[in-house]
Parts: structure tokens; sequence; C-alpha cells
């Protein structure tokens, strides 16, 4: 491995943890309906469980109500079971044809509840960044003695790498912070 491709894959590890925390924030509740939140609901189709948003069509209804039409009637009940079971903290509410999910108010705590798991989710992401640095610095000190690079250019390294980990680190907290603002706005 070069120096480049230690860079190139070290880089390429942290935009995907840094993917990892958005997709996570996105199912993260806040005040409006979002059908995103429905990513990791499982529906037993079949025998085969299924993701809701494949067997059904989703949207949003006066901004706090999401509409859940499923394609095939008949799993109307599976769906609704799937989504209790999911617990989103919403109880499905099913006319026969569509399921409705309507998202009542956040409360203040409920607001710091979800602010707490917003840190907790940016934190495992940092952390994981941190992981990647730590393994991008031990094949640095590997292709140190492998190729006999000079100690300027293992320091340049070492300081680049850091400058990438401090650059992904930031984006974490900017976007932690951008959905903590989110979750914050009544």
């Amino acid at each position: 491995m070069t120096v480049e491709a230690l860079f190139s894959t070290g880089t390429d590890k942290m935009e995907k943890a840094i993917n990892q925390m958005k997709k996570e924030f996105a199912s993260i509740r806040t005040g409006r309906a979002n059908p995103m939140i429905l990513d990791k609901v499982l529906v037993e189709y079949y025998g085969v469980p299924t993701p809701l948003r494949q067997l059904s069509q989703v949207s949003v209804q006066d901004g706090t109500t999401l509409v859940i039409a499923p394609y095939d009637k008949t799993i109307l009940k599976d769906v609704e079971k799937a989504l209790v079971k999911a617990d989103l903290g919403i109880n499905p509410n099913s006319d026969g044809i569509v399921v409705r999910l309507a998202f009542p108010p956040l409360t203040t705590d409920k607001r710091k509840e979800i602010c707490k798991e917003v840190k907790k989710v940016c934190e495992e992401s940092k952390v994981a960044i941190r992981n990647i640095r730590r393994d991008m610095a031990d094949e640095l000190k590997k292709l140190e003695k492998s190729e006999n690079l000079s100690e300027d250019t293992v320091k340049d390294n070492q300081d680049k790498i850091q400058k990438t980990t401090d650059k992904y680190i930031k984006i974490a907290d900017d976007l932690a912070a951008e959905k903590e603002k989110e979750v914050l706005t009544v």
C-alpha cells in the first residue's frame, strides 16, 4: 500500500461513517412527519421480513401525519403489527384502507431526550472516525518500515492524517448541531 492509497482508503471510510450518521439522523423523530422514520420497519410478507417502504406508498399529510397505503391491502394488519413492534412512540390508526401515523407535538422532555440520542449517534460516529485515524497511523508506521520513509515524510503524513480526522469530526459536530436545532424548533 502506498501513502496515497492509505489516505484514499481512510477518507473513504470516514466519509462512510458520516453517511451512516446521516442515515441514523434521518430515522430520528423530530416534530414533523418524515417517511425516513419508517426505513427500519420490517413487515412479515409471505414469511419474509420486508422493508415497509417497499410494500406501500408513504405520504405526508398536513405535515404531522404519515399515510401508509399498502399496495397489497391484505397485509394491512401485518403493517399495523410491524409499526407497533417498531416502537416508534406513535400508535398506528387504520381505517381498513390506509394506516395513519399522527405525530403528536413533542414535549420539552421528549425533545431533550431526542437531543441526547442525537449526541450519542454523533459520538459513535466520532469514535469510528478516530478508530479509522488510528488504523491509518498504524498503516503509516508499517509503511515507514517497509519503504524506509524519512522522519519528515512520516511527520507530514501524521499531520495530514490528523487534519483529515479533524475535518470529519467537525462535519459530524456540525451535522449534530443542525439536527439538534431541528429537534428543538417548535
